[in-house]
């Protein structure tokens, strides 16, 4: 009887292995909405479509998005929020709800190829001090019970999202590497769950923010060019720093008894502007290195040779995102805000990016400074700062796109994206005394003064409610100018 049962386990374990191996096909990616002007779903499906792009990363499970996503073929990984996490974990009902409707309904409906549940993002950073280290891994089993009352675990797996920083080395050699102590316990906990359930590891790896955040960083160690001196591990050579950083994940689960839990790269990727290091020419450089390396060639990595499965972060950028991290976080599409490709980029099957079909522009005109106003008038520093504040400026500063723009090309910039945001409205574009509205094009060299798309985000109850609040706030900054 137990030799039967063993023998029953190991032909499980290998389905489930052929069924990970299989679901790898092609590079994935990250598809983030956080934008004021997102384009329509069934464009961006097209948009992926085009590219070839097979598998797809949310972060939410928005109805509209799925049911574009409906007979595509792509692969789709729906995301749980965290601030869902606590509701998830004290209730049972609740996660059987949230499966019933986010992925039984969509996988019976005909047509969406739900493969993963993605239970938070990134929970345990050590920025959240603590808050959902004890939601996530009971709001994990509930969705996994749920997945399991529906007949779907064999279908759909669970997994946690996780920052690289959950774990670390000692060292500079991944070989030292473990599970952080603060998380140590917990971390054990999750990854014998998710191995229990023939579910993978995920993980998001940033080289950009290993040299955003350390000056001393090597810029080398970062791509994939092969980095010398090469850091030598008991006979195996890292020459950058994902191979590095990824290993260090490898040893950490090794160590604790997880030799063959499947990994994930959840977000891997390189931003285009906001920061010194952020550009167009270093992006291309990572990203086409990486798909070159590891879905082209895939080399894979010293511990793991072989296919990487990995989602690029990301799709399209998101210019409403939070800047907390740094002002690159609107910037880490492949594609602008309005589908257009960044830079050549081969995916594995194409010679280049294929922009976004059948999106529409607003009228070509622009919000600019005044060529006759006075930039000692007091209204300039309150202006530009209400512009940002309600707009995005993340171009500006040192090292960025619009970094040698002068003191008037800044403020008109400024002027300028909060007058595209607002869908060009007359008063968005009525700084006092300071602006006005001109058909000439002010884009100057790699600075460029977008013009806002058409979109139906005024449409609909909640799309009227965010129009409405738009031209009060746009009203009441002309109101409070004139009292001034």
């Amino acid at each position: 009887m137990e030799g039967e049962k063993s023998s029953i386990f190991y032909v499980l374990l290998f389905l489930n292995v052929i069924w990970l191996v299989g679901s790898v096909s092609g590079i994935g990616v990250n598809w983030g909405i956080q934008s004021t002007h997102p384009l329509p779903p069934s464009t961006v499906v097209k948009l992926l479509k085009d590219n070839g792009i097979q598998r797809v990363k949310l972060f939410d499970a928005d109805p509209d998005i799925l049911d574009a996503m409906k007979k595509s073929g792509i692969q789709v990984m729906v995301g749980i929020p965290n601030d869902m996490l606590y509701t998830l974990a004290n209730s049972v009902q609740a996660a059987e709800k949230w499966v019933s409707k986010n992925v039984s309904a969509h996988l019976s409906s005909g047509g969406v190829d739900i493969r993963y549940v993605a239970v938070g993002n990134e929970p345990f950073l050590s920025t959240y001090n603590g808050t959902y280290e004890s939601t996530t891994l009971p709001a994990l089993q509930n969705i996994q019970a749920a997945l399991t009352k529906s007949g779907l675990s064999n279908r759909v797996k669970v997994t946690v999202p996780l920052n690289a920083d959950v774990y670390q080395s000692s060292s500079e050699k991944p070989s030292d590497g473990d599970f952080r102590p603060d998380i140590h316990d917990l971390m054990l906990q999750i990854v014998k769950f998710l191995s229990q359930n023939g579910a993978p590891f995920t993980v998001n790896i940033y080289p950009f923010i290993s040299l955003y955040s350390d000056p001393n960083f090597p810029v080398d160690y970062a791509f994939f060019n092969g980095y010398q001196p090469a850091i030598n591990d008991n006979g195996k050579n890292y020459d950058n720093v994902f191979d590095a950083n990824h290993d260090t994940l490898v040893w950490a689960l090794q160590k604790n008894g997880f030799t063959n839990v499947p990994i994930i790269i959840g977000e891997i990727g390189w931003p285009t502007d906001g920061d010194k290091n952020a550009n167009l020419q270093l992006a291309q450089r990572f990203n086409q290195g990486f798909v070159s390396r590891y879905y082209v060639s895939q080399k894979g990595t010293p511990m793991r040779p072989g296919p990487v499965d990995a989602y690029l972060f990301s799709l399209i950028d998101e210019d409403n995102k939070s800047i907390r991290p740094g002002n690159f976080e609107r910037h880490w599409g492949i594609f602008y805000f309005d589908g257009q490709p960044k830079y050549q980029l081969s995916l594995g099957q194409s010679k280049g990016l294929v922009a976004a079909s059948g999106v529409d522009y607003l009228a070509k005109k622009w919000c600019v400074l005044k060529p006759s106003a006075n930039l000692n008038d007091d209204q300039v520093a309150p202006s530009v700062a209400y512009a940002c504040e309600n707009a995005d400026c993340t171009s500006l500063g040192y090292g960025t796109s619009c970094g040698n723009l002068d003191v008037k090309g800044n403020i008109s910039y400024a002027f300028n994206s909060y007058y595209q945001i607002h869908d060009q409205l007359d008063s968005a574009c009525k700084f006092p005394g300071l602006s006005m509205i001109t058909d000439k094009d002010p884009s100057v060299g790699t600075c460029k003064f977008r013009i806002m798309i058409q979109t139906d985000s005024a449409e609909g109850f909640d799309g009227r409610i965010w129009f409405l609040r738009k031209v009060f706030f746009v009203l009441l900054f002309y109101i409070i100018t004139i009292i001034m």
